[in-house]
């Protein structure tokens, strides 16, 4: 439980030092990009080569990619009924298809599983949220970050130059040869800078008030993160008759807040950056009330 109270404590600070007249209004971006070309690469760098496949377990390892592709439908039709701005389509894209699965997710599922549970935790980030933030993540940014019109070859563009997609090929290309052990434990700690930034970031650009006609795609995103996708998944596995502990882990697993990288990801790239600061932060501190019940439910 102490990631969480870290998370509160760095989200506080973020918030705090917003006060502060030494810090400028463009550090939470600062801070985001930084993220983006630094810390995220190297958690890339680090995680992929440890990717393992296990046939039978591939319920923790489909339920990330089917409710990816069931919300970002939802979020689309939502975009076009209240016709959001590209930014907080492109925003909401980023951070309600994508959980928390990690950082969140595995010592939630510790704590309410235990400790044998959390491989397939692993299974669920790593070979489903993981994969789908350095690709599907890296196309949303191609397609809603940039300016003027979208054509197909100015996205793959942005696709192979996006540094947590250039860093997703090199460590699959280094899978089958170690790192040196000085070159892991460097990549290990620029990694581990993610967490403490990404979260005074999102803490620096959380606002108490949203800019007008905001309030609508806070919601939307909020409850399809918190209540329509865990209630999807846990609906989904009964109907197909799916029982036993990974699959109850892969359904709790559904249930986390947005991710704080893909909130990163959005804010760096401009897609309504308080909005989904507000999303991610206000995620977090709900999802100490929403998680106990969807386990109740399990």
């Amino acid at each position: 439980m102490e990631n969480f109270l870290l998370i509160l404590l760095l989200l506080a600070a973020g918030m705090g030092l917003r006060r502060l007249p030494a810090f400028p209004e463009q550090t939470g971006q600062v801070l985001n990009m930084f993220v983006v070309y630094v810390s995220l690469p190297a958690l890339v760098l680090v995680q992929v080569p440890r990717l393992t496949i296990s046939a039978d377990l591939w319920v923790p390892i489909a339920m990330p990619w089917f409710l990816l592709a069931v919300s970002a439908g939802m979020v689309l039709v939502l975009a076009r009924l209240f016709s959001w701005e590209r930014g907080v389509t492109g925003g909401l894209l980023l951070v309600v298809p994508l959980g928390n699965t990690s950082f969140l997710g595995v010592p939630m599922v510790e704590t309410f599983f235990g400790p044998s549970h959390v491989g397939y935790a692993l299974l669920y980030d790593q070979l489903g949220t993981f994969l789908a933030l350095a690709t599907y993540g890296a196309v949303v940014l191609a397609a809603y970050g940039g300016e003027g019109r979208v054509t197909v070859p100015g996205v793959l563009r942005r696709v192979v130059t996006f540094p947590p997609f250039l860093s997703l090929l090199a460590g699959l290309a280094f899978s089958q040869w170690p790192y040196p052990e000085m070159v892991g434990t460097v990549l290990e700690r620029i990694a581990g800078t993610l967490v403490p930034v990404v979260m005074v970031a999102v803490g620096f650009q959380l606002q108490p008030r949203l800019p007008h006609g905001h309030l609508v795609p806070l919601g939307a995103g909020l409850g399809l993160k918190l209540v329509v996708a865990p209630l999807l998944a846990l609906g989904t596995v009964t109907v197909l008759g799916l029982t036993g502990e990974a699959t109850r882990v892969a359904v709790f697993e559904a249930g986390m807040p947005a991710m704080i990288t893909a909130g990163a990801l959005a804010m760096a790239a401009g897609l309504a950056a308080e909005t989904m600061a507000a999303i991610v932060g206000l995620g977090i501190l709900l999802s100490f009330a929403t998680l106990p019940v969807l386990f109740s439910l399990l």
